[in-house]
């Protein structure tokens, strides 16, 4: 059984900032697409940033120039920098791995809850 495991959500200030790691089996981290995902209540989950094995990145819209999403090859671990966090921020987030053949291999993490919130 794959496991990723995340760590780093808590609560915070509207503005302030939050770090969420997601440690990954080596040989899930150095070939497979990882990203983090984010449902809030009553919504749907969503794509928040995803990174490439080489590096390359990707962002939601509306956390693009706020949030970093990079990884630490040597660790096998990504990250998701989250700066000037808004209330609407706030929703479990998921870190998700995925590698497209056939069949689809697709891993998630437990979520860890974020909450920003004056």
């Amino acid at each position: 059984q794959v496991q990723l495991v995340e760590s780093g959500g808590g609560s915070v200030q509207p503005g302030g900032s939050l770090r969420l790691s997601c440690a990954a089996p080596r040989s899930i981290f150095s070939s497979y697409l990882m990203g983090w995902y984010r449902q809030a209540p009553g919504k749907q989950r969503e794509l928040v940033a995803s990174i490439a094995s080489r590096g390359s990145t990707n962002y939601a819209a509306s956390v693009k120039g706020r949030f970093t999403i990079s990884r630490d090859n040597a660790n096998n671990t990504m990250y998701l920098q989250m700066n000037n966090l808004k209330p609407q921020d706030t929703a479990v987030y998921y870190c998700n791995a995925i590698l497209f053949q056939i069949p689809v291999r697709d891993y998630w993490g437990q979520g860890t809850q974020v909450t920003v919130s004056s």
